[in-house]
């Protein structure tokens, strides 16, 4: 395990002050591959993956590739998303990869290993994780992240509507379920300049004040931009004073371009000058 010079939060700060505040998705949604006309082969995944870097990698702060649709080629589409990760980074993205895990002791601690540590072929500079085996069960993600200068996003409350009966409930102190992960993640970060390495997901579709994020002190990826609802003018009203650490996510709003490069890279302009707008409003 090899350590990182900067921390994920100092890493994540300075691509985002270079590049804009923009994460983009590569999901390669069966839909998206026929809008391109690709067939669903690993060989067509592998041209639409790379495709997307090729536009994307040296325009974007942040890329995140959603794991399980090159899962589902089994062990060629495993090699297409090594190749993402490793191209995407060589052209200065930070790479968050969008795998969800949720597990205790020793299995979290293996998958920790195959996306945070510098020596597998997956490592990523951050990978989105699920507290709800216990926020604690995710401790190991946290040690490595921490020690190698990368970064966890925890799912905290979600886009999808199916998330709201759990990630809304309310514990005997009264706070939300949702509320409780980001104030864990916040005791995790506290002290870190500019900010930590534990960041939490909460839909931009969410309700405005849902969620207190003042004492986070970690970014907050906000996926649900452009296809599930959210624009860029509702994030304003959703997160109010916590905008500056929100790092929103969009994927079918930019890929659905393609497959031209300079489409891609025009549609993914477009969103990032419309959120350098809104921030400097």
């Amino acid at each position: 395990m090899t350590t990182v010079r900067a921390g994920f939060g100092q890493r994540l700060t300075d691509s985002i002050a270079a590049r804009g505040a923009l994460c983009v998705g590569i999901d390669p949604h069966p839909a998206l591959l026929n809008s391109w006309g690709l067939d669903e082969s690993p060989g067509a995944l592998e041209r639409f993956a790379m495709t997307a870097v090729e536009a994307l990698a040296g325009e974007v702060a942040v890329l995140k590739p959603q794991a399980a649709f090159f899962e589902i080629y089994g062990s060629a589409g495993m090699a297409v998303l090594e190749k993402v990760v490793a191209h995407s980074r060589d052209a200065g993205a930070l790479v968050l990869l969008d795998v969800k895990r949720g597990d205790i002791g020793t299995t979290m601690t293996a998958y920790a290993n195959a996306y945070l540590d510098e020596h597998s072929p997956l490592a990523a500079d951050a990978m989105t994780v699920s507290p709800y085996l216990g926020f604690g069960s995710l401790a190991p993600a946290f040690g490595i992240a921490e020690q190698t200068g990368r970064g966890v996003f925890v799912l905290s409350r979600t886009s999808n509507p199916e998330g709201a009966g759990l990630q809304r409930s309310t514990g005997e102190d009264g706070r939300s379920v949702g509320q409780s992960i980001v104030d864990a993640a916040a005791e995790n970060n506290a002290g870190s300049e500019p900010y930590g390495y534990v960041g939490v997901v909460a839909g931009a579709t969410i309700r405005p004040g849902e969620l207190d994020f003042s004492r986070l002190n970690g970014p907050i990826l906000a996926p649900g931009l452009g296809a599930q609802g959210a624009t860029v003018q509702s994030l304003r009203s959703t997160f109010g004073s916590a905008l500056p650490s929100v790092l929103p996510a969009t994927s079918r709003d930019v890929l659905r371009h393609g497959p031209a490069v300079n489409d891609l890279r025009t549609a993914s302009r477009r969103v990032r000058d419309e959120l350098t707008h809104l921030l400097d409003s």
